[in-house]
């Protein structure tokens, strides 16, 4: 109620970009603060529950509910972020060298269609900087994913080397890794899913995951971000090039640049689109790849998840785990309680006693 009742009335009367930044700023001071780690988890933090921990890639995952990459663009706030209930978290996108992305406003609020659209373009830090934060941060208390992607003026062509640099600079501190080839907001980045340009990426950053694991680092997880936009036909060969790459996972989806059935001024905006419109279409993607994968590689499902129900939904259609990011915005970070106890709630309702016999049942 402390969200909802003080923090967002003040939040949402500033631009959307500047509330980003001090909730992060904010985050990363309180997590950092003597005993602010401490107050965050009794504010906020869920209640472990065994039905809902899994462990997936060798990693603990204590529930099911993680932080969606685009929010801790720079890795500045994991403290913080790490006690507000979270299963895990991604950082990022990083990309190797340090860029203000487009031009401002980039980030626009839809409050009548609960939805954001951005065209952040990949604004951060770079990779060097990036891991001083994760070093200073010291320790994971939950998992933490680097989420990276090229640069905007690194060609398509010369896109293989900058995932590599992501990887090499930032391997020692990150649990496992997202390669984003989804946004919409970086020219012909979403070529990269295709084809020749598809493979000879996973090729390349597949390499230098076992290159980094054998200099003593251990072995870690890479998975791939898809965009909800594909078709039917570009998911199965998107897909299938993925499974014989030999990555360990598939998120779904990123952002869309569809309008379909909003109603705010901003959607004339340009960029990539999240919330409660893409809903459907993230959970259909899920569903589809599921089958496609024959539920043998793990997804991790994102995309207008607001409610327990929604999270749920995702699971049943194949997703083991999930992500939030518009919903923390509008919801605050009491959602994660309250999402936590209605997974409970609904496995239980369906006769579940651990989550992973949920995972799927709907896309057999």
């Amino acid at each position: 109620m402390l969200y909802k009742n003080v923090a967002k009335p003040i939040l949402f009367k500033m631009d959307p970009e500047k509330a980003h930044h001090l909730t992060i700023d904010g985050l990363s001071t309180v997590g950092n603060f003597p005993g602010g780690k401490q107050l965050l988890r009794a504010m906020y933090g869920v209640p472990h529950a065994q039905e809902l921990a899994q462990e997936l890639w060798g990693i603990r995952f204590n529930n099911p509910v993680g932080l969606a990459a685009g929010l801790d663009k720079n890795a500045k706030a994991v403290k913080g972020f790490s006690q507000l209930g979270f299963g895990f978290m991604e950082v990022g996108t990083i990309t190797p060298k340090p860029q203000p992305g487009n031009e401002l406003p980039r980030l626009f609020r839809l409050p009548a269609d609960r939805a954001l659209i951005n065209r952040m373009g990949f604004n951060n830090v770079g990779t060097s900087e990036m891991a001083a934060n994760l070093k200073k941060t010291g320790r994971h208390d939950i998992p933490v994913a680097v989420n990276i992607g090229k640069n905007k003026v690194t060609p398509n062509e010369q896109a293989d080397e900058d995932y590599r640099i992501c990887i090499r600079d930032l391997y020692t501190y990150g649990d496992f890794f997202v390669v984003n080839i989804s946004s919409p907001n970086t020219p012909d980045l979403r070529n990269l899913q295709h084809g020749d340009d598809l493979r000879r990426l996973l090729a390349a950053v597949t390499e230098e995951m076992k290159l980094q694991a054998s200099k003593g680092y251990g072995e870690k997880p890479v998975l791939v971000k898809i965009a909800p936009d594909l078709t039917d036909e570009e998911i199965e060969l998107t897909v299938h090039i993925i499974k014989e790459s030999g990555v360990s996972g598939i998120i779904a989806t990123n952002t869309t640049l569809s309008r379909q059935g909003l109603t705010h001024p901003n959607r004339e905006q340009a960029g990539g689109l999240s919330g409660v419109p893409l809903t459907k279409r993230s959970t259909e993607v899920i569903r589809r790849v599921y089958q496609l994968t024959e539920g043998q590689l793990p997804i991790i499902g994102a995309g207008g998840i607001f409610t327990a129900q929604d999270a749920y939904d995702k699971i049943r259609a194949g997703a083991s785990l999930v992500e939030v990011y518009t919903a923390l915005i509008y919801e605050g970070p009491g959602l994660l309680n309250r999402m936590n106890k209605g997974l409970q709630q609904l496995l239980k309702r369906d006769g579940f006693t651990h989550i992973s016999q949920a995972i799927g049942v709907d896309s057999i």
